[in-house]
């Protein structure tokens, strides 16, 4: 018998129909002698709902009441759950994250967990019932709803895993496991048996919207085995079939060495969210770079890749990206705050952008990786705009229609389209 925590997501929970196949999936994890663990989102499209409520309201509304609000939509998923499972025959009960409890702290709308107790859990788990537990939220000390921030639902499922020393956290999605790349892009893009936390978590921070980064930095922190898995491989009527009995999905995990075949690249990530800031003729003296980012830091604007070129006649051009949607802001910041005062000839920015990174722990004992990558885009006749590196991934910022042509000739010059995984990496 193992624990198993799973976590099922607002799309899993669009709709009754969709809530009583979620009950069909535990109750079969159930009958094979499993104590379970559900964690859900609201159902699809209601959070959104309760956000424009708010917004109709208060174009700012009050944090506290604005937390108050938003998380009950998870009080409506958890109940219909906990009685789709009764109908089945097996006892269920619901907790909010309040009833847990799940002690966070008081940062609403982005609170972050700081202790589960499991007590309530554990009782009902020994008397034989399911236990579902509303995701996204918490309690603070003055015991004020609070909410995780978007996502937040895999962070409470991998929270809770950890809590109960679970013996597995599931994230049930629309996807049935982690892709060496979006397969909406080449059909080539095969599914991961495997794949370590840290690459994952490259991977969500590059573009990858399977996993919530926190999720999978808690994951790995606490030594949670994660899988992902799909929510969509019953038949239509309801009844479970030989693919989902030998669905496995992705186990995310730790690096297992020479134990795990792992491949140099697991996978190719990639952003469209990326605008390109160009400053021009600034001069080149230290305290520059501060000059320039100091400002885009305190408007809370995150900065991404920056390069700096040499010394032209004693100026130099300073590049860096942001997110796209704060390509307006930071423009008016630097035009209002910085370019007069460091005498900047020209500030531009460009949102025809996109990030494309390659991503795998194999790097750290194989060469040739960054020298094949730009071998295989300039063959392919992409210009490299931006370059950005570390241990175990490389980025490139590449203009956006490239984008396709970029992933799907990087994904067959490292082997990601055979069966052997081999790639075209010399002594390889």
């Amino acid at each position: 018998m193992a624990l198993i925590v799973q976590k099922y997501g607002g799309t899993s929970m669009g709709s009754i129909d969709r809530i009583k196949n979620v009950a069909k999936r535990v109750k079969r994890w159930h009958d094979n002698g499993h104590q379970v663990v559900v964690v859900v989102s609201a159902m699809s499209g209601e959070t959104n709902r309760l956000i424009d409520l708010a917004r109709q309201i208060s174009s700012q509304p009050d944090p506290r009441e604005y937390d108050q609000m938003v998380s009950t939509g998870e009080q409506v998923s958890i109940s219909l759950l906990a009685m789709a499972i009764k109908e089945l025959g097996i006892g269920a009960r619901s907790f909010t994250g309040r009833q847990v409890p799940i002690r966070t702290d008081s940062s609403h709308n982005k609170a972050r967990i700081e202790s589960i107790d499991d007590k309530n859990i554990r009782e009902q788990l020994d008397a034989g019932n399911i236990v579902i537990v509303a995701g996204f939220q918490g309690i603070d000390d003055e015991g004020n709803a609070t909410t995780l921030g978007r996502g937040g639902s895999d962070t409470t499922g991998v929270a809770i895993a950890a809590a109960l020393g679970a013996d597995e956290c599931q994230i049930y999605t629309d996807v049935d496991g982690v892709y060496t790349t979006d397969p909406r892009v080449t059909s080539k893009a095969k599914k991961l048996e495997k794949i370590t936390f840290e690459e994952m978590l490259e991977m969500a921070s590059l573009g990858s919207k399977i996993l919530q980064i926190r999720s999978v930095e808690f994951a790995g922190k606490y030594g949670v085995p994660l899988r992902v898995l799909s929510s969509f491989d019953e038949n239509t009527d309801g009844s479970f079939d030989q693919e989902f009995q030998d669905n496995v999905g992705t186990l995310i995990t730790i690096d297992e060495g020479d134990n795990m075949e792992q491949a140099i690249i697991s996978g190719i990530a990639f952003n469209r969210d990326e605008a390109k800031i160009l400053v021009r003729g600034v001069p080149d003296h230290p305290g520059i770079a501060s000059a320039i980012l100091s400002p885009i830091g305190r408007a809370n604007i995150e900065i991404d890749m920056i390069v700096q070129n040499l010394s032209d006649n004693g100026t130099t051009d300073f590049t860096f990206t942001v997110n796209r949607t704060d390509l307006d802001k930071t423009l008016k910041v630097l035009n209002e705050e910085v370019k007069n005062e460091i005498g900047a000839k020209e500030i531009s920015g460009n949102s025809e952008v996109v990030k494309v990174s390659l991503v795998g722990v194999g790097m750290r004992s194989h060469a040739g990786v960054a020298s094949l990558m730009f071998q295989t885009l300039a063959e392919n006749n992409i210009n490299i705009q931006m370059i950005s590196t570390s241990e175990i991934k490389v980025s490139v910022l590449i203009q956006d229609q490239h984008l396709e042509k970029a992933v799907k000739s990087l994904h067959t010059a490292f082997g990601l389209d055979r069966e052997d995984g081999e790639s075209k990496i010399a002594g390889l």
